[in-house]
C-alpha cells in the first residue's frame, strides 16, 4: 500500500465539503488551498479516501474539482467507491465511468 499524503489525510480530517450555505470562508479556503497542493495522480488509496468527503452541494465547485482528481487514480473506477446512490456527486462518477466504457 502505498503512503497517503498529508494533504488527503487533512482533507479526510476535515470531513465532507461543506454546504454553500455555510459562510465560512476561512473554512472554504482550507480546502481550497489542501486540493491545490494535491499533485495528480493520486492513488486508488488516496481516491477511496476523497469520495468519502463529497457533502450535499457543489461548496463553490470543489466537488466538481474533487470528481476530476479521483479520476486521476491509476485503478479508477475503483467500484467499491460508487456504491452510494444517495450522494449526487458518486452518482456523477458512476455516470462518467459508464460513458466512458471503463464501467458497465
Amino acid at each position: 500500500m502505498k503512503k497517503i499524503r498529508q494533504q488527503i489525510l487533512d482533507l479526510e480530517k476535515l470531513g465532507p465539503l461543506p454546504s454553500e450555505n455555510n459562510l465560512d470562508p476561512d473554512l472554504i479556503r482550507c480546502y481550497e488551498n489542501l486540493y491545490r497542493s494535491i499533485t495528480k495522480p493520486i492513488t486508488n488509496e488516496e481516491a477511496r479516501i476523497l469520495v468519502k468527503l463529497f457533502g450535499s452541494d457543489g461548496c463553490f465547485g470543489l466537488a466538481s474539482s474533487f470528481v476530476h482528481l479521483i479520476e486521476t487514480a491509476p485503478d479508477w473506477p475503483l467500484e467499491d467507491c460508487l456504491s452510494e446512490i444517495n450522494n449526487e456527486w458518486i452518482i456523477e462518477l458512476r455516470n462518467r465511468a459508464i460513458r466512458g466504457g471503463r464501467l458497465k
